[in-house]
């Protein structure tokens, strides 16, 4: 039997950690966090947790190193002090891209930090969107695989759009795309691409009818939008009537905020997997969906010893 719940937050994402700690009506656990002159974290418990369930909730967004490395050296403090249980709450999981040797001589970066996680002390995570699922064998203790997706299917179902297509980006993401079709009731597209460096691609062929359709691309992460533009371009040059966009991680790195607000997206839909104030006052095509929910009932569950499977459900 597990101790007492206590959810503890990194600098990287404290809202979210707030909003999953109203849900689940606990204040969040004491902890100091900063960092030296030279660049270093510092991390001191400020409570108890002997015994204790702790989660700790820390995206890796940018910037994904320091990030990282916080959650790490929170992870071993907390397993220093004798917290029984220890789930690393990871929403969205940097180096999810680099999951695979695509060509000579490069890492698995992906395998890496899932070492790193289990090595600092954490007996379980959490995420939200793997880039993808194979990810979760990276870990040698167990990985709940949270979706986006009922968020998402529920903001698209309330706009109530007309002869509605469901559009994948690319081969990897027809799964998600088609879940997304079937519970909207929408047909569904499919767009060939080839990635020609990195950041870096270019559509090739459009499988499927989108002329004259209001068109909604879904991806898990759009980082510098480049992938989402040439995708619009294309959509629009084979008579699509409207195109939005949502994706699980907003990172929107580099020119991307740019680059939508540019663009003849209507709109760009996406989670608080990581912040976005910023960039929803910068981009006014962004609008945030709240995952504090979904996340702070996987909380629950995981403390409770009870099924959440029902939660990783498309």
């Amino acid at each position: 039997m597990y101790g007492p719940l206590k959810v503890f937050t990194g600098r990287s994402h404290p809202t979210l950690a707030q909003e999953i700690c109203c849900k689940l009506e606990i204040e969040p656990g004491r902890v100091s966090l900063y960092s030296f002159s030279d660049g270093e974290n510092y991390v001191q418990i400020d409570e108890n947790v002997r015994g204790a369930d702790v989660f700790v909730i820390q995206p890796t967004s940018p910037p994904v190193n320091d990030n990282l490395m916080e959650l790490l050296i929170m992870l071993d403090a907390f397993k220093r002090s004798s917290a029984r249980r220890i789930t690393a709450v990871v929403p969205y999981y940097g180096y999810a891209r680099q999951d695979r040797k695509d060509k000579p001589r490069v890492p698995i970066t992906s395998k890496l930090c899932a070492d790193l996680i289990s090595a600092a002390g954490a007996d379980r995570v959490l995420t939200l969107d793997l880039h993808a699922s194979q990810i979760q064998g990276f870990f040698n203790i167990p990985v709940d695989h949270l979706f986006a997706a009922p968020v998402i299917v529920r903001y698209l179902r309330d706009l109530e759009m007309s002869d509605l297509t469901i559009v994948s980006p690319d081969a990897g993401g027809v799964e998600r795309a088609r879940a997304y079709a079937k519970r909207l009731g929408a047909t569904l597209a499919i767009i060939d691409k080839r990635r020609v460096a990195a950041n870096q691609t270019e559509v090739m062929n459009i499988i499927g009818d989108v002329e004259g359709r209001n068109v909604f691309v879904v991806d898990d992460i759009v980082d510098t939008a480049g992938t989402l533009i040439h995708t619009t371009e294309a959509l629009l040059s084979k008579g699509a009537r409207s195109i939005s966009a949502s994706c699980t991680h907003a990172v929107l790195s580099g020119p991307a905020v740019q680059r939508i607000n540019n663009s003849q997206l209507e709109r760009v839909v996406a989670t608080n997997s990581m912040p976005t104030i910023d960039k929803e006052q910068e981009c006014p095509k962004l609008k945030t969906l709240s995952i504090g929910e979904l996340l702070a009932e996987a909380i629950k569950r995981i403390h409770s010893e009870d099924s959440v499977s029902s939660l990783f459900e498309m």
